[in-house]
């Protein structure tokens, strides 16, 4: 982005001698704090609600009225006042406030009417130092009017040099003869110059061949064709050869230009930057350079530094860890289920039947993460196996268990054989104190199975959420489960034409084997026990706030309401939200500081002086900081708080 500012006002012409004046008294321009915001902020100063307050002390007993006013040299009292606008700004540092993560940092470059010369062109370079960085800010431009009349002179001769290249190559034949030579040679060709009638470009194309296009070629007069060629590709160095300063037209931003009374050139320079941890300063400085058309002239000396102090509520963050408390149970469960395939009427497991060693497999997986959690210890698993309700629900009930009982014996015998491994592959011993080595026993797993017989209650499940059924038979279904005895609903249902989908496609699925695993937390006896742990959530809020990236903290702590989330909103701008939670803390120096910083945001002098006051009389480090925070500085002056003679901070 560039910064530009054109004068196309007579300025003195000095020529060699103006110059030898700049170089001897090494002239540059200077930097200076925005007079215009100077000016706002004494007008906001003299703008109070009122022009006393009166303000209790700490035990709310005293009460103190503070005005607007000074102490008279004379007669040493005190006596209202106003202030008065200064007319020259020397100070060299400012207390700039952060919104939104960013700062806006206003100051003016001040040019001596002595550097002004209408052939010269001035171009300036601010300068912002960072921490260990340090950033070039977009320059400063002033344009002679002779200065930019010679730039305007280059781009004529420019444009009147490409306007005088030919590029369209039809210019370059000899029309006449080549005419000539095809009516003479080319009758079939020759006959479409004055025929309008529409030809399809093929047919063309079959006239017009390489021997038109050889002929073509001789009446091209190539010597002036590639002449213009030449001009055009060399158009780059002419630009350079004719325009010795090209005019900067890329990313031009507007801004206000003003003429002081002593004559000098203001330019009112206003950079947004985004704040960052341990910010605490930025110094700008300038330097800059003088130009007559390509020539350099002179090169200024770097002015002195401009300081911004960034006053950030980053500082107010209160780090203390933040827990929470958990009740922490002995006993835990966890459940599952897998589909395992049985054959008609068999207990026993076949892995290579149907989809069984993928789901027994996935269930050896869960009891190994069992067996291997360090936190708790598998106490029991009980085992409950369904069925489909094809057949007699006796009979159905009674293999249900038994098959629930062949996948209880099955697991039992996966657990000894994976302990037995673990043992073999360990290396360590354990040994008592003769060094005999001890044999580890492992605690017994519980084993329970039993049946649930016939899964109706997931059939029903399974026939509602359905996409094949017909609503017809959805409604038989619903009908049959009005009769009571299983076996005989099971006969209704084979009369009904879905029947055969139903056993084929939904009865397999009823045919289940849920895993219920109880467990207890290791070296833990009571049953429940009250602990604390570090709130994450919260501290990654308090990282957000102290890298200052507030909205990702607010997202962390609009939860909590607490004084860190009250700081997030006030570093938003968010000042209604943060004055409802502010009002319910304890009234300590940093949420007393917090309230007068959002009462002087909402023109509340009154409570604004009152918290600031509370706050200093408390923790003496509020009075410094105070003149750091706009707000609070702009009360400060307009009250004149904090002087060792008033008493506000002693009653």
């Amino acid at each position: 982005m560039l910064l530009f500012a054109a004068l196309l006002l007579p300025m003195s012409c000095g020529g060699p001698r103006k110059l030898n004046t700049v170089q001897q008294k090494q002239l540059s321009a200077r930097l200076a704090l925005s007079r215009s915001e100077m000016a706002e902020e004494r007008k906001i100063i003299r703008s109070g609600n009122r022009d006393t307050l009166k303000v209790r002390d700490a035990d709310g007993g005293n009460e103190l009225i503070l005005m607007k006013a000074i102490r008279d040299e004379d007669t040493g009292e005190m006596v209202a006042n106003d202030v008065i606008d200064a007319a020259v700004i020397t100070a060299r540092f400012r207390n700039v406030a952060e919104r939104h993560g960013r700062v806006d940092l206003r100051f003016e470059v001040v040019v001596p009417e002595e550097m002004l010369d209408s052939r010269w062109q001035l171009v300036f370079y601010p300068d912002m130092f960072l921490l260990e960085d340090s950033l070039r800010l977009e320059p400063v431009i002033i344009t002679g009017a002779d200065f930019r009349k010679a730039q305007l002179r280059g781009y004529q001769l420019y444009d009147k040099y490409l306007r005088s290249i030919i590029t369209d190559s039809t210019a370059f034949v000899d029309w006449r003869n080549l005419n000539i030579w095809i009516s003479r040679n080319l009758p079939e060709l020759w006959r479409f110059h004055d025929d309008s009638t529409f030809v399809a470009e093929e047919d063309f194309r079959s006239v017009f061949g390489p021997t038109e296009q050889d002929a073509l070629i001789h009446y091209t007069w190539g010597h002036m064709k590639r002449r213009h060629e030449k001009l055009w590709m060399e158009r780059g160095k002419k630009f350079e050869q004719l325009v010795k300063a090209p005019i900067r037209t890329e990313g031009i931003r507007l801004d206000t230009v003003l003429r002081d009374i002593e004559g000098n050139f203001v330019y009112q320079y206003t950079q947004t930057i985004r704040t960052r941890p341990k910010l605490r300063k930025v110094d700008v400085v300038l330097s800059g350079d003088i130009y007559e058309q390509e020539r350099h002239l002179y090169t200024m000396p770097r002015s002195e530094a401009l300081t911004f102090y960034i006053s950030s509520l980053s500082s107010f963050v209160d780090e203390t860890d933040h827990y929470l408390s958990r009740v922490l149970e002995r006993r835990a469960a966890a459940n599952t289920a897998c589909y395992v395939d049985f054959a008609q009427g068999k207990a026993d497991i076949d892995l290579a039947l149907g989809n069984n060693a993928l789901e027994i497999g996935r269930i050896r997986g869960n009891v190994r993460e069992l067996l291997e959690n360090e936190t708790f210890d598998l106490d029991s698993i009980v085992i409950a196996a369904s069925a489909s309700p094809e057949g007699r629900e006796a009979s159905n009930l009674s293999l249900s268990q038994k098959r629930a009982a062949s996948v209880a014996d099955y697991f039992k015998q996966y657990i000894r054989h994976y302990r037995d491994s673990v043992r073999r592959n360990s290396f360590s011993l354990v040994v008592d104190d003769t060094g005999q080595e001890l044999r580890e026993t492992a605690r017994p797993i519980g084993f329970l199975s039993r049946s649930n017989g016939e899964n109706w209650a997931y059939l029903s499940v399974l026939v509602d959420q359905d996409s094949v059924l017909t609503p017809a038979d959805k409604r038989f279904y619903m009908k049959s489960l009005e009769i009571a005895d299983a076996d005989e609903r099971e006969k209704q249902l084979q009369e009904a034409p879905c029947y055969r989908y139903l056993r084929e496609k939904l009865y397999p699925r009823l045919r289940t084997v849920r895993f219920d695993f109880f467990l207890h937390r290791k070296g833990m006896i009571k049953d429940t026990v009250h602990t604390t742990e570090l709130d994450t959530l919260y501290m990654k809020g308090v990282h957000f706030l102290k890298e200052r990236e507030y909205e990702k903290a607010l997202q962390c702590l609009r939860d909590y309401r607490d004084y860190n989330t009250a700081i997030a909103y006030v570093s938003l701008d968010y000042n209604a939200s943060a004055l409802s939670i502010l009002k319910d803390l304890p009234r300590t120096p940093p949420v007393n500081y917090m309230l007068a910083l959002v009462y002087a945001r909402n023109r509340d002098d009154q409570n604004a002086v009152q918290h600031y006051l509370d706050a200093c009389r408390e923790d003496r480090s509020y009075v410094f900081r105070g003149n750091l925070d706009p707000e609070i500085y702009v009360l400060i002056q307009r009250y004149g708080l904090n002087r060792e003679d008033d008493g506000a901070l002693d009653i």
